[in-house]
C-alpha cells in the first residue's frame, strides 16, 4: 500500500461546513458503523430508496451496509458524513478490484476509473452533504491515481444529476433508456477549484452569521464587579446600542447593568446564537459543552490560559455541536452595521462605524488599529480579534468582508497561517475587489540552514511570507503607522498608474527630503516636460525652482499653490503629487492656508495627492476636501512616499493578468512517485538522493541536465572522460559520497581536465583525500561559458513548496541575490522570479551581450515547481549551478532530499 493510500484510509476525521453553515464530520467508514448505516437507509422514503437502488427493497439497504462495513478489499473506498453520531450521508468508490492495497499489490495506473455512488439522508437534501462527500472522495481518488469517476443514475434522480453537473469537473453523459451513465474527469483545474471555492465561501459566510449578526447574545461569566471582562463586554453591548436580545449568565445575580441574568445557559428563555465565554480557563470546556447542548451556533472565548487538554476539549465541543469559535484569548468581535450594532469587545471605547474590516491576533494591535481608523474617519465595518485562532481565521474574515456589502478595505495582523495556500487563493480573489493590507508580524533574518543546501540557507520565513503576500496582492507593511498611513491614502485617493511622482514644496530642504524619500521607496522623480515647466514658471513667484522637486518658495500664495498642484495633476507625465509644506509668515501664506489650497483644487481627481506637514503631531491624518474626498497628510516624507509606493504596487498588481499554471509536456508523474516511494522504502528516515536516482527523478519532469557518467574506478573514469569530452577535450570530475552537499567547500571538484593523465591524477587525488568516504566520481564535459544561476525548492511544513531563483555559483549565499515564489508557479510568477534578482539585466542582455535562453529558463522553473507540487516528499531540491547561455539552460549539479511525508490537499474543504 502506498503512502497515499495510508493517508486516505488512516486519516483522522475532519470537519467541514455544509451550505447552511452547519458542521459535519467526514471520515472513512468503520466496521462498527453498520447499524448507523442501516439506520440511514431505513430512514429513507420508498421513493428515495428506489432512486438509489433502482428498485424498492429493504434487503438492498442491508446489503449496502454490509458492503460498506465489510472487510477491506482492493480499490474500494467509503466515506461517511455524520452529525452528533448520526450518519447523514455516504459516498463510495470502487475500481473493481484494481485498487492499490496491501492485499492486492496492484497499483492503480493513470487512466484508471472508479464507480461511485452517493446517498444522503432524507431531510438533509439541498444542504450540500452529497457534494461535500464527493469532493472528499475526489481528493482521495486523486491520491490513489484515479483519473475518472463513473456513475449510473436514473434520469429522474434530479438531485444526483444536479450534484454531478455542478461539481465543476468535466463530465460526459450517455443516456440509455431510463438510466444515464456519467463519466467525470478528476482534473484539479482552476474551474474545479473555483467551484469548490464558491461553495466553501457560501458555507463559510453562513457559518459566521451567528458570530457577526446574532439575533441573541449571552454573556457567560458576566460579573457584578466593575473591571471584570464579562461585565465590560456586556457594558459595550448595551452602550453600543445592540439591536437584538441580550442576556447575561451568572448564578449569583438577577440582573447586571439592567440586563436580565440567568443561572445557566440551559435556563435562558431563548437559545443564544452567540455565547461569549468570559469564564476561567478551567471552566471553558464545560461551558462550551453546555452552550452546544443548548443549541448555540457561535462562541466568542475571551478567556486566556487554556492548557492543551482544555483546548482539545473546547474544540471537541465546538465540532460536536457545530459551533464556530473566535479565540480563545482574544479581545472580542464587533459589527457596526446599524441593523446589529454588535460591540462585543473589552476595548476602551467603541470603534467608529465605517468601511474597514479588521482582523488581528494581538488584542493590543487591534486596539491601536480601531483607534487609528476611528481617528482618521475611515471607521470599521467589522472587527475580529482572533487571539489563539483555534477556528475562525483571517481566511474566514476575508470571505466575510467580501460578502458583507459594506467593507471596502481590509486590514490584517496575522502571526501564523493555518492553510497558507487556501488563504492565498482567497486573498487573490478578494484583493481584486478591495485593498488588503497587513502588518508583517514575526519577521526574522535567521536562515534555515539545518539541511545545509544553498536553497535551504536562502529560504527564510521572511522570504516565504513575502512571497505569499506578493503573489496574493496583499500590501505588506512593517509597522502600525505604515499600515494606517497606507490605508489612509488608499481609502481617500485614486491609485497611481505608475511610480512617477512630482514633489512640490514651499521650502527647499523639505523638498529634498521628500525627493529622497520617494526614490528610496521605489518611486521616480521624472524631469518635467518643457511646456509644463513654462506653465509652472508663469504661475509661481519669481525665484521659484521649476524642476522636480518644484520649489515654489516661501512666497507662494494659496492661489498659486492650488494652480500649481492642479496643473501637475492634469499632466500625463506625472502619476502622483506629493506636496511638502512648512509654516511660514510670508505673504500671509501660513501652513494652514496652503493646505486649504490643496483641499480646494476643483474637479474629479484621477491622480493621488499626498501632503507632508513637518510640524504635524500625528503620523497621518485625513484632511476634509471641498470636492468629495479627503487628502492624507503625513508628518514625515517617508510615510507619504511609502504610502504612494504601496499604492503604485497595488495598481501594477491589478493591471496584470491573473496568471495561469501552464500545461507541461513530457511529465511522468506516476514514475516520479514510484522513484520517491522506492527510495523511501529503503531509506525510511529520508535523505539525499544519489546522483543516479536524482537524475532519474529530474528526467521525469524534463529538467535539462548536462551529460554525465558514474565511475567507481580510475579506469571507468578515463573511459567516461573519453566518451564525454566536448570539442575542446575538457571534462570535470566531482567526488561523491552520501551526505556531500557543498562540493566546492570540500574541494571535491576538479575542473578543466585534459587527457587521460589528468583524469587519472584527479581520481587518485580524490582517492587519497576522501578514500574513507568516496563512493564514486561523476564525470561531465566542461560546460559552455554562461551566466551561473541557481534554482531550488524548500518544502515548508506550513506554506508548502517555495521556489527560489537567483545568482548561482560560489557567490549564491554571499551575495544573496535571489527571489522566491510559492508553488505552483503561474506564468506571471515565473516572470517575476526571473526579473526580481539584481542579476536580471545579465539574463536579458547587457553591454552588447545576447539574452540567455529565457523560454528555457521559464521551463526549468515551471518544471521544478511541478515536481515540488507533485511530490510532498520533496523536502529540498538544489540546482547550483545552472548555466544559462543564449542557446540553452542546463543544470550542472543537482541535489534532491526526500522525507517521508504524506500528500495534503490544501484546497479540500475542511475546518482546522
Amino acid at each position: 500500500m502506498t503512502t497515499h493510500d495510508h493517508d486516505v484510509l488512516d486519516r483522522p476525521p475532519v470537519h467541514a461546513l455544509l451550505a447552511d453553515g452547519t458542521t459535519v464530520c467526514i471520515r472513512p467508514v468503520r466496521p462498527d458503523d453498520h447499524q448507523r448505516l442501516q439506520d440511514l437507509y431505513e430512514g429513507m422514503s420508498p421513493e428515495n430508496l428506489r432512486l438509489r437502488f433502482f428498485a424498492v427493497s429493504r434487503r438492498s439497504a442491508a446489503m449496502a451496509a454490509d458492503r460498506a462495513c465489510g472487510p477491506k478489499r482492493p480499490g474500494y473506498r467509503a466515506l461517511l458524513a455524520e452529525t452528533r453520531d448520526r450518519v447523514v450521508g455516504l459516498a463510495e468508490s470502487d475500481t473493481g478490484g484494481k485498487g492499490d492495497t496491501a492485499e492486492a499489490g496492484e497499483a492503480i495506473g493513470p487512466g484508471d476509473t472508479a464507480e461511485i455512488s452517493v446517498v444522503v439522508a432524507d431531510g438533509l437534501h439541498h444542504r450540500g452533504v452529497g457534494t461535500l462527500l464527493v469532493e472528499h472522495l475526489v481528493s482521495a481518488a486523486r491520491a490513489d491515481g484515479i483519473t475518472t469517476f463513473e456513475a449510473d443514475a436514473l434520469c429522474e434522480n434530479h438531485e444526483v444529476l444536479r450534484l454531478f453537473a455542478d461539481l465543476g469537473l468535466r463530465t460526459a453523459r450517455h443516456f440509455d433508456g431510463p438510466e444515464v451513465r456519467w463519466a467525470i474527469r478528476l482534473d484539479q483545474d482552476d474551474a474545479y477549484l473555483s467551484a469548490v471555492e464558491k461553495r466553501g465561501r457560501a458555507a463559510d459566510v453562513a457559518s459566521l452569521r451567528p458570530l457577526f449578526r446574532p439575533d441573541t447574545v449571552a454573556i457567560v461569566g458576566a460579573g457584578r464587579r466593575p473591571g471584570s471582562v464579562g461585565r465590560a463586554i456586556l457594558h459595550h453591548l448595551k452602550t453600543g446600542g445592540f439591536t437584538r436580545r441580550l442576556f447575561a449568565v451568572n448564578p449569583a445575580a438577577h440582573s447586571i447593568l439592567g440586563v436580565p441574568c440567568h443561572p445557566s445557559v440551559a435556563a435562558l428563555p431563548k437559545v443564544p446564537d452567540l455565547a461569549v465565554l468570559a469564564v476561567p480557563a478551567a471552566a471553558v470546556p464545560a461551558t462550551a459543552e453546555e452552550c452546544g447542548k443548548a443549541g448555540a451556533r457561535g462562541l466568542l472565548a475571551v478567556s486566556a490560559g487554556l492548557d492543551a487538554d482544555q483546548a482539545r476539549a473546547l474544540m471537541t465541543a465546538c465540532r460536536t455541536y457545530g459551533m464556530r469559535l473566535v479565540g480563545p484569548n482574544c479581545l472580542g468581535v464587533s459589527n457596526s452595521d446599524p441593523e446589529v450594532r454588535l460591540h462585543a469587545t473589552f476595548a476602551a471605547g467603541h470603534p467608529s462605524p465605517g468601511t474597514a474590516g479588521v482582523a488581528v491576533q494581538s488584542g493590543g494591535i487591534g486596539i491601536a488599529l480601531l483607534d487609528g481608523l476611528s481617528r482618521l474617519g475611515i471607521g470599521v465595518s467589522s472587527f475580529a480579534s482572533l487571539g489563539d485562532k483555534y477556528d475562525v481565521s483571517g481566511n474566514d474574515m476575508l470571505q466575510w468582508w467580501e460578502s458583507d456589502g459594506r467593507t471596502d478595505l481590509a486590514l490584517l495582523h496575522l502571526e501564523s497561517f493555518g492553510n497558507p495556500r487556501a488563504f492565498s487563493r482567497t486573498a487573490r480573489r478578494v484583493t481584486r475587489r478591495m485593498p488588503v493590507l497587513t502588518v508583517d508580524a514575526g519577521r526574522t533574518a535567521a536562515g534555515r540552514r539545518a539541511a545545509a543546501s544553498h536553497t535551504a540557507a536562502a529560504a527564510t520565513r521572511t522570504m516565504t511570507r513575502e512571497a505569499l503576500f506578493t503573489q496574493a496582492g496583499i500590501t505588506s507593511t512593517h509597522s502600525i503607522g505604515e499600515l494606517l498611513g497606507t490605508a489612509a491614502l488608499m481609502h481617500s485617493q485614486p491609485l497611481p498608474q505608475g511610480t512617477r511622482v512630482a514633489v512640490v514644496t514651499n521650502a527647499g530642504g523639505a523638498g529634498v527630503l521628500s525627493a529622497d524619500a520617494c526614490v528610496e521607496a521605489g518611486s521616480v522623480l521624472p524631469p518635467l516636460a518643457p511646456e509644463l515647466v513654462a506653465d509652472l514658471r508663469d504661475m509661481l513667484p519669481a525665484g521659484a525652482a521649476v524642476g522636480n522637486p518644484v520649489d515654489a518658495t516661501a512666497a507662494v500664495t494659496e492661489e498659486q499653490l492650488g494652480r500649481c498642484v492642479d496643473r501637475l495633476m492634469r499632466n500625463d507625465g506625472v502619476d502622483a503629487v506629493l506636496v511638502a509644506l512648512v509654516p511660514t509668515a510670508v505673504a500671509e501664506a501660513t501652513g494652514d492656508v496652503l493646505v486649504r489650497a490643496l483641499t480646494q483644487v476643483p474637479g474629479r481627481r484621477v491622480r493621488p495627492v499626498a501632503v507632508v506637514r513637518l510640524e504635524q503631531d500625528v503620523t497621518v491624518t485625513l484632511l476634509p476636501a471641498a470636492y468629495g474626498s479627503t487628502i492624507p497628510s503625513y508628518a514625515e516624507p517617508q510615510a507619504a512616499a511609502g504610502a504612494l509606493a504601496h499604492a503604485a504596487h497595488r495598481a501594477a498588481w491589478l493591471s496584470r493578468p491573473l496568471g495561469t499554471v501552464p500545461d507541461l509536456d513530457g511529465i511522468v508523474t506516476a514514475r516520479a512517485h514510484e522513484i520517491a516511494d522506492t527510495y523511501l522504502a529503503y531509506h525510511p528516515e529520508g535523505g539525499w538522493l544519489d546522483p543516479r536516482t536524482c537524475a532519474q527523478l529530474l528526467g521525469c519532469y524534463g529538467i535539462p541536465q548536462i551529460p554525465w557518467a558514474w565511475a567507481e574506478t580510475e579506469e571507468d573514469a578515463v573511459l567516461a572522460a573519453r566518451r564525454l569530452r566536448g570539442a575542446d577535450g575538457r571534462v570535470v570530475m566531482k567526488a561523491y559520497w552520501p551526505g556531500l552537499v557543498h562540493k566546492t567547500e570540500e574541494h571535491a571538484v576538479h575542473l578543466d581536465l585534459r587527457g587521460d593523465a589528468q583524469v587519472q591524477a584527479a581520481f587518485r587525488d580524490f582517492d587519497v583525500r576522501f578514500g574513507h568516504l568516496l563512493r564514486s566520481v561523476i564525470v561531465q564535459p566542461l560546460a559552455a561559458r554562461g551566466t551561473e544561476l541557481f534554482a531550488g525548492v524548500v518544502q515548508d511544513e506550513v506554506f508548502g513548496p517555495l521556489v527560489l531563483f537567483g545568482l548561482g555559483g560560489t557567490a549564491t549565499e554571499v551575495l544573496a541575490d535571489h527571489a522566491a515564489r510559492l508553488a505552483p508557479l503561474t506564468d506571471t510568477d515565473v516572470h517575476d522570479l526571473i526579473t526580481a534578482p539584481r542579476c536580471a539585466p545579465l539574463l536579458f542582455g547587457s553591454h552588447g551581450s545576447r539574452p540567455v535562453d529565457l523560454p528555457g529558463l521559464e521551463q526549468l522553473l515551471l518544471r521544478l515547481s511541478r515536481m515540488a507540487s507533485d511530490l510532498p516528499q520533496l523536502a529540498e531540491a538544489d540546482f547550483n549551478p545552472v548555466v544559462a547561455t543564449p542557446a540553452a539552460v542546463t543544470v550542472l549539479d543537482a541535489r534532491v532530499r526526500l522525507l517521508p511525508r504524506r500528500a495534503h490537499d490544501p484546497y479540500l474543504r475542511r475546518l482546522r
